[in-house]
């Protein structure tokens, strides 16, 4: 039989609760951007080790990877021994590992940090998504706050790039210094942050099985998801020099890409009052726009930088949307005794997305250009809009 204990004197969180947690979510972001900037100095630093060209760009997307492997493990951890320790712990270990690279002058060992630093993101993104779901349990406040999740991000990634350049002049090691800043995170956690009971919705505490069922179809296309948030967010600066025949250093790349993370960070503000109408539409919504915004960049481009940014724009947009989207169609409807499993496997989906961006979009983009494959997975993203606008309909 259930156990279901009854809230009484359950806590209650508020705005110390949701800066702390949504400071977390920004750590992955974080990994992904802050060292982007030096990357070409990395390159330069690197040239004498056999296979540096590849072997430097995967300072960035090992992380993902290790991300979409751990993170079930990491949502097993947190429905058996609970969330508080387990975030605390991986903030931590972030620190140590992701500032390894300050001080270290092999590759391999830089490297093996950065594969380290992946597995303390899947525990943090992982444990901050299940927190906001298991301390806010109305309706409104888990949505502006998983909006606000997405926004963070978006905002987030604009400051971490802004902040590695300006270190970058120092030398490609200096941004690595910043990964310290978790620690600041971690300590107002240990003291703020509670382990949450079920007590406060009278949700079952027995641990239950993953409704695999209902959860397969989100999860794939969760993999799509992740591939058309980060397609625009790794391609633009690109897309914007080469439709612009811009040089690589010009400060309008670098604003243009500044201006569709704010347009992100837009959607995530404003997703709750859409949720509020739209309900279950939401996700189908953001795929549409997706597809109309990439659609339109590939066709436009012929007309240079403004045709480019009316497609960015409108996808941004409702990239915006997709990722609080995502959660509120798979997260938020596991039970508590599950939750965090399921956060697991949603998180393993979506970074997993995140890391084919290279090896699939850039790949069709060295054969056919870059602009060409991201309007081909806009054409793509229309039929999965009504694929899950059927899908996400009540009661599917």
């Amino acid at each position: 039989m259930s156990s279901v204990v009854h809230a009484g004197t359950a806590r209650r969180a508020g705005l110390a609760q949701v800066i702390i947690l949504l400071a977390a979510a920004c750590m992955p972001v974080m990994a992904a951007t802050l060292i982007t900037p030096v990357l070409p100095q990395m390159l330069q630093h690197f040239s004498d080790v056999d296979g540096y060209r590849v072997l430097v760009p995967m300072i960035v997307g090992l992380p993902a990877l290790m991300v979409a492997v751990f993170a079930p493990f990491a949502g097993q951890i947190v429905d058996r021994v609970g969330r508080k320790t387990l975030i605390v712990v991986a903030l931590v270990a972030y620190a140590f590992m992701g500032v390894i690279p300050a001080f270290v002058d092999g590759l391999t060992m830089i490297l093996l940090s950065r594969l380290a630093l992946g597995v303390s993101e899947s525990a943090i993104i992982t444990v901050a998504t299940a927190l906001i779901v298991d301390y806010f349990h109305e309706d409104h406040k888990r949505n502006r706050y998983l909006g606000l999740q997405g926004a963070a991000g978006a905002i987030g990634a604009t400051v971490f790039i802004i902040v590695g350049t300006i270190l970058g002049t120092q030398g490609w090691r200096a941004p690595f210094w910043i990964y310290l800043i978790s620690l600041v995170i971690a300590l107002p956690a240990l003291w703020l942050l509670w382990e949450p009971r079920a007590a406060a919705t009278g949700e079952s505490v027995e641990r239950g099985r993953i409704p695999w069922g209902r959860l397969w179809g989100p999860l794939i296309v969760t993999v799509f998801g992740g591939i058309t948030f980060y397609a625009l967010v790794v391609n633009l600066p690109e897309i914007v020099a080469t439709v612009g025949q811009l040089d690589a250093a010009s400060p309008a790349i670098g604003g243009l890409a500044a201006l569709a993370s704010a347009v992100v960070a837009t959607g995530g503000i404003v997703f709750p009052a859409i949720k509020r109408r739209l309900d279950h539409r939401v996700v189908p919504l953001a795929f549409a726009l997706q597809a109309v915004g990439l659609v339109l960049l590939w066709l436009l481009s012929p007309l240079g930088i403004p045709g480019v940014v009316v497609g960015a724009l409108i996808a941004s947009f409702g990239s915006g949307l997709l990722l609080p989207g995502f959660l509120t169609w798979v997260v938020v409807r596991a039970g508590f005794a599950e939750r965090g499993r399921v956060t697991g496997l949603w998180t393993a989906a979506f970074f997993l997305g995140n890391f084919l961006v290279a090896p699939v979009v850039n790949g069709i983009g060295a054969n056919i250009g870059i602009v060409t494959a991201i309007g081909i997975f806009g054409i793509i993203a229309a039929p999965i809009a009504v694929i899950t606008w059927v899908a996400s309909r009540p009661g599917r």
